[in-house]
């Protein structure tokens, strides 16, 4: 007969879900670090040498737009463009007018992945180490942030840019985009880019793409789970934005609990997932914007959302 996990005892139970308190307290520590992480140096470093930002950030109706602006340089993760990334994915990250952030780029290709100039003997182990742990940082950031973020695709995207996209909580692309982990073509393995894409598609096609370095289709990236949605090229701004605007008449608080969980119990056995989330959905339940819904729902009328994480009971 199969073996059943043991039930958690009640202690265990309760630290499966954080109280609402404890995990703002716990995001914000973690926003908190990375924003000092951010020296003066780091952020001159966020403009390319004739002065335009790297990333370009605006924001309208919940929903903050952030552009990466080298097209030159392929929209490479430099080291500087990484940094510009994370600013602007914190900035303000905790106010209740941010709803949902959507990456896109300037130019044909979304990312061409991290500026090799910066992984040469010259620049030294120090320099090559501070890339990447930066780079896992944004990443980590991506979907530790408490509102959706959605890649907006239009072009080719590669290694570290294969693995934003597959990093992103969800990706809208044209359905001529393109996307590919060629580094060993060039003797460096993927191994960054494999984290994010091991956990987006089946595993012998990332090691497929890992492998031999050949692209995929926008419809094989959808079928296989890298992206979300393929659309035409003239309809990827629209799309976009019945997405994001679907988002934003949703609850912030209750849209940041989901996320919350969705990515801690996908880390867990099937018993212990199922406990985390059954403990959330009554906290879920205890929220404020949890009984306005229900309330809502009865009395036939839209729901009027306080986006705060305060609790109607106990």
């Amino acid at each position: 007969s199969p073996t059943r996990d043991p039930p958690l005892p009640a202690a265990a139970m309760l630290m499966c879900s954080l109280s609402a308190a404890a995990r703002r307290r716990s995001w914000s520590s973690r926003a908190a670090g990375a924003l000092l992480a951010l020296t003066v140096p780091a952020l001159r470093l966020a403009r390319g040498q004739a002065g335009d930002a790297l990333t370009v950030r605006s924001q309208r109706a919940g929903v903050r737009n952030i552009v990466l602006n080298n097209p030159r340089k392929r929209n490479a993760l430099s080291l500087a463009m990484l940094e510009s990334l994370r600013t602007d994915l914190l900035h303000e990250a905790e106010s209740h007018d941010l709803r949902v952030i959507v990456i896109s780029a300037e130019g044909p290709v979304f990312c061409s992945g991290h500026d090799l100039k910066e992984l040469t003997s010259t620049k030294g182990g120090d320099h090559h180490a501070r890339v990447f742990t930066v780079c896992s940082e944004v990443m980590s950031l991506i979907q530790d942030i408490p509102v959706p973020v959605i890649a907006k695709v239009n072009g080719l995207a590669t290694a570290a840019g294969c693995q934003l996209v597959a990093t992103c909580d969800m990706a809208v692309v044209s359905d001529t985009s393109r996307f590919a982990t060629p580094g060993v073509t060039v003797g460096l393995f993927c191994s960054t880019p494999a984290v994010a894409l091991g956990r987006a598609v089946p595993r012998k096609l990332a090691l497929e793409m890992l492998f031999t370095g050949e692209p995929i289709s926008a419809q094989d990236a959808l079928r296989h789970g890298l992206v979300s949605r393929v659309v035409p090229e003239d309809r990827l701004d629209e799309e976009t934005e019945k997405i994001a605007g679907r988002i934003c008449a949703a609850s912030r608080a209750v849209i940041a609990l989901g996320k919350a969980t969705f990515y801690k119990q996908m880390a867990q056995d099937r018993n212990q997932a199922y406990q985390t989330a059954s403990l959330v959905m009554v906290d879920n339940l205890a929220m404020t914007d949890g009984q306005e819904g229900i309330e809502a729902f009865f009395q036939k009328r839209k729901p009027v959302w306080s986006h705060s994480t305060g609790q109607r009971h106990q």
